[in-house]
């Protein structure tokens, strides 16, 4: 079964609230995929997402790292960027699974080739640009 939430953002100050809903909605997941072209603002939103769970670490897109690993009170924060990732293996090369079994939150930017990983638990997060705007789709696959 599966449950969505869809949202327009008009504005960047909309993102807090964004970002608490989501986290609310998610429960007890912890694996999110995050979809949209290059300049939808994947990694902005999970910035925002990072923040609302209470992390103050700085953020930075792990386009070049792969992972950044950031700290919030409950634990550990994973946020991937595959872009560059051509396959499954190539993946598998950066020890996803221990990432994905470790219980902490896996956020993933470009998660193509990582779907097939992930357990069925999962949120699906869309991020469609529209101008200045953007419509954001959350599917909760359970």
């Amino acid at each position: 079964m599966n449950s969505v939430i869809e949202i327009p953002i008009n504005n960047l100050n909309e993102l807090p609230a964004l970002a608490k809903l989501l986290i609310e909605f998610a429960g007890d997941l912890r694996h999110f995929l995050f979809y949209g072209p290059l300049g939808a603002g994947k990694t902005t939103f999970i910035k925002e997402v990072c923040s609302v769970l209470g992390c103050e670490d700085n953020y930075s897109s792990p386009t070049y790292s792969i992972t950044n690993e950031y700290h919030y009170p409950a634990g550990k924060i994973f946020h991937f960027d595959l872009y560059r990732l051509k396959n499954t293996v190539e993946v598998m090369d950066v020890g996803i699974e221990d990432y994905l079994g470790s219980g902490n939150y896996c956020f993933f930017e470009w998660p193509q080739n990582v779907e097939t990983l992930v357990n069925k638990n999962h949120l699906r997060i869309e991020i469609e640009p529209d101008g200045n705007n953007r419509y954001i789709r959350i599917t909760k696959f359970y």
